[in-house]
């Protein structure tokens, strides 16, 4: 049901929106044909990407062509939003339907409209913040520990190798102890990986990281992405646990995509960590209360981006739990992270791109 909806309504807001922009632009027929079948032909791209079409392309031409077909959805979404509101506004006759039918104004407001939204989501998208929150607690630690949390960095045809290696100086300027990574490093292919060689841009990382699967690690060939993380020096959990100074129990979930992943319980019992501080790396944050009920002290999620654009936002927040930001059950805290990088098109309109920057101390 999920993968008809992702077709069709991509489809019916493309017939939407072409259709107003027919009657908008102050053009004739042959002139405004191309400009809409130019705009329909870059949002159909995507469906070429899904079909893994870009796997045979020049990696340059391949990100160009990623670039292109992930943010025209988005810009897809925004012009049925616009014209939505203008059909409302109409309706109740709080605007002449004149003003955006053949009317350069209405075109040149559109224009500028759009513009503005998409450069700000871009430059928005480009800076990072950080988020510090603070971890307390009584079970006994040789040290206060800096930890830095990421989760879906998407590395790929879009966050490429000089993306990432900025993260990389973000992360190390805060000297920590450990780096924490909830799922989704990768986005949809190990190629743009492999051809930029970003496994070295990992060893830059001047402490140890932790990481667990994240859906996008199924979509990319799971196992050929464990083969990845090994190089990269990466201590991937799946459904194991680590332990560090005999103080830290570290859980890592195997992603709810696998069916056949462990229950968490079982997870929690292997790891005997009552002493220890517990830290549960998940992917997906659903079901928040196990870790509450298997005694977990924190949890770091992320996979919703909460939208990475509104109104999406609205829909994630009303889905999840939590589907951003710091949580609490009990005695279990919890921090779903928006991500530090992104899919599809580089824009983050109501949403925000983050690291953050944990101090856990007794």
């Amino acid at each position: 049901m999920w993968i008809y909806l992702f077709i069709l309504l991509p489809l019916v807001g493309i017939l939407y929106s072409s259709w107003h922009l027919w009657l908008l632009l102050p053009l004739s027929g042959y002139a405004k044909a191309p400009i809409i079948a130019i705009g329909i032909c870059c949002c159909l791209l995507l469906v070429v990407q899904i079909l893994h079409r870009i796997e045979t392309m020049e990696l340059s031409l391949a990100q160009v062509f990623y670039a292109i077909a992930t943010s025209s959805i988005i810009v897809l979404l925004y012009l049925v939003i616009f014209f939505l509101v203008v059909d409302l506004l109409t309706l109740v006759h709080a605007i002449p339907r004149a003003w955006f039918t053949a009317n350069w104004y209405g075109t040149l407001f559109l224009i500028v409209s759009l513009s503005g939204i998409f450069v700000y989501g871009n430059i928005h998208y480009y800076h990072k913040e950080r988020v510090t929150i603070d971890l307390q607690t009584t079970k006994p630690l040789p040290h206060d520990y800096t930890i830095v949390m990421l989760s879906d960095l998407h590395l790929g045809y879009h966050n490429t190798r000089a993306d990432f290696a900025k993260w990389v100086d973000l992360i190390n300027a805060e000297k920590p102890d450990l780096i924490l990574i909830a799922g989704d490093i990768i986005d949809i292919s190990l190629r743009p990986l492999l051809e930029e060689h970003m496994a070295e841009e990992f060893h830059r990382l001047e402490a140890p990281i932790y990481a667990c699967l994240g859906n996008h690690e199924y979509y990319s060939n799971q196992s050929a992405s464990q083969q990845f993380y090994k190089e990269a020096g990466i201590h991937l959990l799946i459904d194991e646990h680590a332990v560090v100074d005999d103080a830290i129990c570290i859980v890592g979930r195997d992603d709810l995509t696998d069916s056949r992943r462990q229950p968490l319980p079982d997870l929690l019992k292997k790891a005997a960590s009552e002493q220890k501080y517990t830290i549960l790396l998940d992917h997906q944050p659903y079901h928040l209360e196990q870790a509450e009920k298997g005694g977990v002290d924190f949890q770091l999620s992320g996979h919703t981006h909460r939208g990475q654009v509104w109104p999406i936002s609205w829909i994630t927040d009303a889905i999840y739990e939590c589907s951003w930001g710091s949580h609490q059950r009990g005695d279990t805290q919890y921090y779903v992270s928006s991500g530090i990088g992104i899919w599809g098109g580089k824009f983050r309109i109501g949403t925000q791109s983050e690291y953050v920057v944990a101090r856990l101390h007794n």
